[in-house]
């Protein structure tokens, strides 16, 4: 069976009963993948909460230090939930991005994926773990802590599945799937079962804030399908937004040997 990646955002790991709900949802999805990677950003609010502890101690930190600050959210929400899964019986292993090999430019705070070397993943899935990964975050070649931006931890996603040939992206949010509008804001805003990369870019850029630009054009690139759907365990049977192209329309971009896939005209 191929690899799932499934990625959890703020909102789905902003509390204990949450990240035991998700777990619950990851242990589902055992049934049906041997290989499940899990990306997750950092509980709800905590990012902002690290800027602003920054903030107060230096208005303008120095950007070293200011990544060795806001990367440690994602660390609380990977190995929280890696506990939630041992206690169901399931082994599971957290990594932080520079552990998961993702490899990144030297930018700090703004940085971009220049490749990933996912060995110490692919060894815990050959020994039957679920795999947690820190998104949002990387290693430079400078051997230094990096992160990616607002938003990459979607990036750190759809790369990971690219880097191990991964079936797809599943994206879970507080929403059941993509709509032609805020669903929260517009009760009659129209559902959207499926999607081509490019319509999607189009509702970013219209404002939508479904998932990161960058995110999507490295799916694009890589031909890597993208599923929209809900953490909300009332919402879990609705069948979400899947985000594709069709097959004959898909050029692969080799993870190995061809650089282009992780470089910034792409993300």
């Amino acid at each position: 069976m191929n690899t799932l990646v499934m990625k959890f955002g703020g909102a789905a790991v902003a509390s204990p009963q949450r990240i035991s709900d998700i777990a619950d949802l990851i242990m589902s999805r055992r049934q049906l993948y041997q290989k499940i990677v899990v990306v997750v950003s950092a509980m709800g609010g905590m990012t902002d909460h690290l800027i602003s502890l920054a903030g107060q101690v230096h208005p303008s930190p120095p950007q070293r230090e200011y990544d060795m600050l806001i990367s440690v959210g994602e660390r609380i929400s990977m190995s929280l939930l890696a506990m939630a899964l041992c206690k169901r019986g399931q082994e599971a292993v957290s990594f932080t991005g520079s552990q998961s090999g993702i490899i990144t430019s030297n930018e700090h705070a703004q940085a971009h994926i220049i490749d990933i070397r996912p060995q110490r993943i692919e060894a815990s899935l050959l020994q039957a773990k679920v795999v947690i990964v820190a998104g949002f975050q990387g290693v430079s070649e400078d051997k230094e802590i990096t992160t990616l931006g607002r938003g990459g931890s979607d990036t750190s996603a759809v790369a990971i599945a690219a880097a191990l040939n991964g079936e797809k992206v599943e994206f879970f949010k507080d929403v059941p799937g993509i709509f032609s509008e805020d669903p929260k804001q517009n009760s009659q805003a129209a559902y959207l079962s499926q999607l081509n990369y490019r319509q999607v870019l189009d509702l970013v850029n219209h404002g939508a804030k479904v998932l990161h630009p960058r995110a999507v054009r490295l799916a694009e690139a890589n031909g890597i399908p993208l599923h929209v759907r809900s953490f909300e365990p009332s919402l879990r049977d609705h069948p979400g937004t899947l985000i594709d192209e069709e097959v004959s329309k898909r050029i692969k971009v080799p993870v190995y040997e061809c650089s282009c896939a992780f470089n910034d005209n792409i993300i």
